[in-house]
């Protein structure tokens, strides 16, 4: 067990996580080890024995938030002492040994190969007295055969594959998860199956590339046959997956999406650009017309798909020609929601080193150009929804109220949000529920259903509930065995 030595109290952790979805796995499979080695989660308002950074590095300020997290961590450490911090990811296998010699007061480094050594680190730097950095060159273990604490009781990511095999001349990615690597189908599907025989009914296949699953062991259509066959798998509801690239999205996946029932009409994919000649030097293997043949087939087999982006702004020598050419990409495939970015340089990248950096001006005003525009056509998507009914998987956390009606927040079938009224004549919804309800209000980036016509309590909900019975007797049991009360 991780106890204090002197006190003898359980030690607590938290994980703050930053980056991807593959992140977000990642650290519930910190958590899941730190609990397997004896430690328990920090209750809100108390400081935590350890604190684990889960990091990124895609974006420029990555770098500026971790180190002033930590800075601003150093008299909290001070001030209690015994007090541990460890940092992993993306950002700590890139950055490595330098982690120390700009926050030395941090405990232990580690990689994107081996978050299964933490634990150990941990307690090695507790003996030695000493920082502890291992970053592994290659992956050790797969990360879902670790133990994992997930963040919902009803919704999980599994992971299809790590690594990536593109090389994209903007992402340092590839050179910090490795070449791609896939899971055999049916550790997949038992994952599954375990998962849905907890409670959990929504999954969402992960992947850095999840559509070039299969690649490593040469089936090209594996991905589409790995969605079927989660269609056969009873109880589960609804099955998302992201990322794919729209070099390997193929008609096989469109036909599985659209004639596998719980495959949910949601689509996530990447454009970055909507230039030719940008793509080119983005070393993106397709043009816009492959891109907006996909978006037109999609909507072919499936009308109501919600259609999601990622649209990178201000990449080297992108001409005013250039960023109409996206400008138009967004027009023709009318997304339910784009994240945008404006480009950043990250040191390794062959984009870094390229000539005509736009200027931070030019690129700020194209950027919000760009996002009043995916922000209008949002909103008229959504308004197309007006009156219509949802069925709506009630989320955890609280949702939103105004000085007339309290509601819970949660998912449509495209993944859009909304927030459902509550309503004492219909029922309470929990975590997991599904509510049947009409949308009365469509705004920019969620749905607001007032009307409510049924409540349909399942079994994740009841796992939802046991969840919260859990976590009130764990901190109950936490006070009781003299956990620290020290504060930031």
């Amino acid at each position: 067990m991780a106890e204090d030595s002197e006190s003898g109290a359980l030690r607590t952790y938290e994980v703050r996580t930053y980056g991807c979805q593959m992140n977000v796995h990642d650290s519930e499979r910190l958590s899941g080890l730190l609990e397997d080695a004896g430690y328990v989660a920090a209750p809100d308002g108390i400081q935590p024995d350890v604190v684990v950074f889960n990091t990124c590095a895609v974006r420029e300020n990555a770098d500026n938030r971790l180190y002033g997290n930590l800075g601003h961590l150093l008299p909290v450490k001070e001030a209690h002492p015994g007090m541990q911090i460890a940092v992993g990811g993306c950002l700590a296998q890139k950055d490595r040994g330098d982690i120390l010699a700009r926050a030395p007061w941090v405990d232990v480094v580690f990689g994107t190969h081996n978050i299964g050594s933490l634990p150990v680190l941990l307690e090695r730097s507790r003996i030695a007295q000493e920082a502890q950095v291992e970053i592994a060159e290659a992956l050790e273990v797969f990360p879902s055969t670790l133990p994992t604490v997930r963040d919902s009781a009803y919704a999980a990511w599994v992971s299809v594959s790590v690594g990536c095999n593109n090389t994209c001349t903007f992402c340092i990615v590839p050179s910090l998860r490795g070449k791609e690597k896939d899971r055999r189908p049916g550790d997949i599907l038992s994952e599954v199956r375990a998962l849905v025989d907890e409670g959990v009914l929504e999954i969402t296949l992960l992947g850095q590339n999840v559509n070039a699953y299969g690649s490593e062991f040469g089936d090209r259509e594996a991905f589409s046959r790995l969605l079927r066959a989660c269609g056969e798998i009873d109880g589960l509801e609804r099955v998302r997956f992201t990322s794919p690239h729209p070099r390997d999205f193929t008609d096989d996946v469109i036909a599985a999406m659209a004639e596998t029932p719980n495959v949910m009409p949601q689509l996530h994919m990447p454009l970055q650009s909507g230039s030719d000649s940008v793509l080119q030097r983005m070393r993106r293997s397709y043009r816009q017309d492959r891109y907006l043949g996909i978006i037109e087939r999609v909507r072919d087999a499936m009308p109501e798909a919600a259609i999601t982006t990622d649209i990178i702004v201000g990449f080297p020598g992108e001409t005013e020609e250039d960023f109409e050419e996206t400008l138009h990409v967004v027009r023709e495939a009318r997304f339910a929601s784009a994240f945008t970015f404006q480009y950043s340089k990250r040191p390794g990248t062959p984009a870094a080193t390229m000539p005509d950096q736009v200027p931070k001006e030019v690129v700020q005003e194209r950027y919000e150009r760009l996002v009043e525009l995916v922000n209008d056509i949002a909103w008229q998507e959504n308004r197309r929804l007006e009156g219509r009914v949802l069925e709506v998987l009630v989320a955890e956390g609280e949702g939103r109220k105004d000085e007339q009606t309290e509601r819970l927040s949660g998912r449509a079938p495209d993944n859009r949000l909304v927030h459902v009224a509550v309503d004492p004549e219909v029922g309470v919804p929990r975590p997991g529920d599904m509510v049947t309800a009409e949308v009365t209000y469509a705004a920019p980036h969620h749905l607001v259903a007032d009307r409510v016509l049924g409540i349909r309590r399942t079994g994740a909900g009841d796992a939802a509930e046991r969840a919260v019975r859990q976590a009130e007797e764990s901190v109950t049991s936490g006070v009781l065995l003299g956990m620290p009360a020290v504060r930031p």
